[in-house]
């Protein structure tokens, strides 16, 4: 079955900071993960379920699956006839500016509940897709941005503020700021619990309620992201590799598949093809 699943990742040069996604699904299983943008997937047939607010939530044929900036979720088949979809991800500025225009959100716009029936702006995901396939600009940023508004107006809001209080999720802060800083050769969790003044457990805890993933789990994530521009900005993904901290592209290939969904190969052809355009 799984070799009956096929995806296409892109982008479209008239919607500068939007990815497109056009994907079916059988034995796919997202890790979990985050993404820079906003997420927004109109099922076309089958069910994805996909971890979320810690619950698992269901998203069938006219549903769309809702997930905001910097939100950690899963993805995976809710059946054995898998799941198709296509997608679009809007950049957080595109849909604060569209949000301004068109709604009354005050504050960081994003979305309410996860997974929204609604064919109509299911169907306008597709639209945006095709008219993105043809070619025809116009069409597909109006498209865009009927349906970021009208999904806004449905079930939207202002994002709660992320304050920084305790001195848990302080630490656990520092502790990314690190990971960041020596993503391609980071501490074992005791050293870098040691070097914060905390026991590795407090760590290990302290990270998952602020970040909502283990620091090894957030790791992996921000490499696969980081990965993602260096071939975005024409690194061969063996190089990429390396420059992440992954041991070899054979690693890479399996960790960013199973976030972004296709192998950094065929992510890289399709990017490139938009900027010879």
């Amino acid at each position: 079955m799984a070799g009956s699943e096929r995806a296409r990742h892109w982008r479209y040069g008239e919607l500068p900071g939007v990815d497109l996604l056009r994907a079916r699904y059988v034995e796919k299983r997202f890790v979990r993960h985050t993404h820079e943008n906003f997420v927004i997937a109109a099922i076309s047939d089958g069910v994805e379920v996909f971890h979320h607010g810690g619950a698992d939530q269901y998203a069938g044929p006219g549903a769309l699956a809702l997930v905001n900036p910097e939100t950690p979720h899963t993805g995976r088949a809710g059946g054995p006839e898998g799941w198709r979809y296509g997608a679009v991800y809007p950049s957080p500025q595109l849909v604060a500016e569209i949000a301004a225009e068109t709604t009354a959100i005050r504050g960081t716009p994003g979305f309410s509940s996860p997974v929204l029936d609604d064919p109509y702006a299911a169907g306008l995901v597709h639209e945006v897709l095709r008219a993105a396939d043809e070619g025809n600009a116009l069409a597909a940023d109006t498209l865009l941005r009927v349906v970021v508004t009208r999904l806004l107006r449905l079930n939207g809001g202002p994002l709660p503020q992320r304050a920084v209080r305790t001195a848990g999720a302080r630490t656990a802060a520092r502790a990314r700021a690190v990971l960041q800083e020596r993503m391609a050769d980071p501490p074992t969790l005791e050293r870098l619990a040691a070097a914060l003044g905390a026991s590795p457990f407090a760590l290990l805890r302290a990270f998952r309620e602020v970040y909502g993933m283990p620091p090894h789990t957030w790791l992996t994530d921000a490499r696969v992201r980081h990965a993602r521009r260096l071939l975005d900005a024409g690194v061969a993904p063996a190089e990429a590799a390396v420059a992440v901290g992954f041991t070899d592209q054979p690693h890479l290939n399996r960790h960013f598949s199973r976030i972004v969904g296709v192998p950094p190969g065929a992510y890289q052809r399709e990017r490139k093809n938009v900027q010879d355009l």
